[in-house]
């Protein structure tokens, strides 16, 4: 029922072998749902149909009219950008969990190159000419396994630290749009969302990137993921894991805000009504991630050299410290922590020292190349399954009130 601009919750036409719940005045529309909210064709804001309980309002504003052109009326389609509420949080999870575990293993390999490409002093075995040329080195000369040595623990921090990260952007996303835009998208709302999502999940990936970067190096001594954490805890303590955290929430924060904002506005020009859309997902999210990756080299760099400590550079370090300031200077050094490499600030100075300013743009072939096919990975296998999942949740529903009714 239609009066001046609403919709009423719910619909009822006398038409046979028609759905009363989903006909009536949206008869023909197609319908999607976006965080409680109804779209119709055009992407307008029609409202939310749920029985009538005590207390609510019986109608809601309708930015936009459905337009009737039918005289019948299919189930409405689900739209994957919004959950029904009660489930949203738990979907969320469970889409970017999974996620995040296929992106870091399917591309762990590149991952390795990178990681190697971005050493400051490379031995002589481990100088590559591009990706391509690494990969062929490292399976020929250390066996055909080494570019996925570490991958186990990254699949272990990646599960939990993807599933908080999506489940939180979302959250942020949309409390944060209806709060500046109400019914529209908000780039700012995007940024921030991101940004708020990357400190939980930084949290939790920044050891296993420790160890995972640890295990990739040329001429790694580490056995296995057991005995790098072991070695770790033992010479350098539990600090080792966190030492490049602030570096690397340095580097995501406005990694994430810039791969967001450009996803959100890349699926606005190539999927306007936000439907399921693989092709807009991965033509999105690859731009997105090669954008944020090159702009954000420099700093992970400094991350890389703050969780490897290459030996060389720290020897660089000692030895500049040691001319210096003699024996006592070297000695001073040793003892107040010249033995490691900490903070982002002493990160910066070192990579200038080592090779100048195109040191901090070591491995940006790789890290776009990797960056590219995982931010494309990550977010069509992310809405992929949420819109699975969601769709049966909604489907599921729908029977339980069909047969709740009878």
């Amino acid at each position: 029922m239609e009066a001046d601009g609403f919709v009423s919750r719910r619909t009822s036409v006398d038409t046979t072998g028609v759905d009363s719940r989903v006909t009536g005045a949206a008869a023909g529309a197609e319908l999607r749902m976006l965080g409680g909210r109804l779209l119709d064709a055009t992407g307008g804001f029609v409202g939310s149909f749920s029985p009538r309980m005590a207390g609510e309002h019986d109608f809601v504003p309708m930015l936009h009219r459905a337009t009737p052109e039918t005289s019948t009326s299919v189930e409405p389609e689900i739209d994957y950008e919004g959950l029904p509420q009660g489930a949203a949080t738990s979907t969320h999870m469970l889409a970017g969990a999974v996620a995040g575990i296929m992106e870091h293993c399917l591309m762990y390999p590149i991952d390795c190159v990178k990681t190697r490409m971005q050493s400051l002093q490379p031995e002589p075995g481990a100088r590559y000419r591009n990706v391509m040329d690494a990969l062929r080195q490292i399976v020929r000369t250390e066996g055909v396994w080494r570019p996925i040595r570490g991958v186990n623990v990254l699949a272990v921090g990646a599960g939990p630290a993807h599933a908080l990260y999506f489940a939180c952007y979302e959250k942020i996303k949309f409390s944060l749009s209806d709060a500046i835009h109400p019914g529209t998208n908000s780039h700012f709302a995007n940024g921030v969302a991101g940004c708020m999502a990357t400190v939980l999940h930084d949290a939790i990936m920044n050891p296993a990137e420790v160890v995972k970067q640890r295990m990739q190096m040329f001429n790694s001594p580490y056995r296995g993921v057991v005995d790098c954490v072991g070695s770790l805890l033992r010479r350098e303590g539990p600090a080792a894991f966190y030492r490049s955290y602030t570096t690397q929430l340095t580097m995501n924060v406005p990694f994430q805000a810039l791969h967001f904002m450009t996803y959100e506005y890349l699926q606005e020009l190539l999927n306007p009504h936000r439907q399921y859309n693989p092709s807009s997902h991965v033509v999105s999210g690859a731009l997105a991630g090669a954008l944020a990756a090159a702009a954000t080299t420099p700093l992970d760099v400094c991350k890389t050299l703050l969780n490897t400590q290459e030996a060389q550079a720290i020897h660089v370090i000692q030895a500049e410290a040691a001319t210096a300031g003699g024996v006592v200077g070297a000695a001073t050094a040793s003892a107040s922590g010249g033995r490691h490499i900490s903070g982002l600030g002493k990160a910066f100075r070192t990579v200038y020292r080592m090779g100048g300013m195109p040191a901090f743009f070591k491995g940006v072939q790789a890290r776009v190349i990797y960056q590219m096919p995982s931010t494309a990975i990550s977010w069509s296998v992310y809405e992929f399954f949420k819109y699975i999942i969601t769709k049966r949740q909604h489907e599921r529903r729908l029977r339980g009130d069909r047969e709740g009714d009878k």
